[in-house]
């Protein structure tokens, strides 16, 4: 049996009649460049007035972790989960100011095995600083939820056992004796992911995972998102927004990781 239909035959099945999924938006970097490549940067500017957008719609963004535990509470209307991936060090000075004049939290996804280093993995775009232990330290104080993103942006679908072991397991111990409190979010590097990333996930202690567009592995272990960049203005977030529960390709109830899935085989 191939490894996703063992893996989503485990995951709770979706009742017959469905809610919209859970509206996850993707950020990277939040700096001026007039050099971005891969579309991983928004400006502050822009970056304040798609804030503005969700306010002014009576949404309020969120970290993972508070939207899963309201969406199992059945309280998650009006919540955006607002995630950040790389562990970007402009987020302190451009985009954490912005979040807490709304009173928005998010989910920051960092790199425990680069602190203080740059995103050597973007071959074609500029280097980027990424945050030191200081830095995550304050976000963290800030209400931000800190997630791993992996030891050192590694595609867990393509490392070996010892390699995908360390940038999942270690890399939250790494985070947990830095932060002094547990560390449930993860985030595939690439948003690449398969069954065999997931157990390690779920091996590693972690609750919830973002990936980008999972199909039939979608569930908290999964979760896809939308990926936000500088030429989503009002009418192109508004579009992805619409469109959304469309996207999702096998809907599975999106709670904090099924117990059923511990010690399951699905190789």
């Amino acid at each position: 049996m191939p490894a996703a239909t063992a893996l989503r035959r485990l995951l709770p099945k979706p009742p017959q009649w469905m809610k919209p999924p859970l509206w996850v938006a993707m950020y990277h970097s939040i700096t001026d460049t007039a050099d971005d490549p891969y579309r991983v940067t928004v400006s502050p500017v822009r970056f304040a007035r798609q804030l503005h957008w969700l306010s002014d719609r009576g949404l309020r963004g969120v970290s993972v972790r508070e939207l899963l535990a309201a969406a199992a509470e059945g309280r998650a209307k009006g919540l955006v989960g607002l995630t950040f991936d790389d562990g970007y060090a402009d987020f302190v000075d451009s985009a954490l100011p912005l979040l807490r004049r709304h009173g928005f939290t998010a989910s920051v996804y960092v790199l425990p095995g680069r602190l203080g280093g740059e995103n050597g993995w973007d071959t074609a775009g500029p280097r980027r600083s990424l945050l030191t232990e200081d830095g995550i330290l304050r976000i963290a104080e800030a209400g931000m939820e800190i997630g791993s993103h992996g030891l050192t942006h590694v595609d867990l679908t393509e490392a070996d056992d010892a390699v995908l072991a360390a940038e999942t397991r270690r890399s939250r111990e790494l985070l947990e004796e830095m932060t002094g409190t547990t560390v449930d979010g993860f985030c595939y590097p690439y948003g690449h992911v398969d069954a065999r990333a997931i157990r390690a996930v779920r091996a590693a202690g972690y609750r919830h995972a973002c990936a980008i567009d999972p199909g039939p592995l979608t569930s908290a272990l999964a979760l896809p998102r939308i990926h936000i960049d500088e030429r989503d203005a009002a009418l192109r977030l508004t579009a992805k927004r619409v469109l959304h529960p469309l996207r999702r390709r096998r809907p599975a109830d999106l709670v904090p990781a099924p117990q059923r899935l511990v010690g399951a085989d699905v190789s």
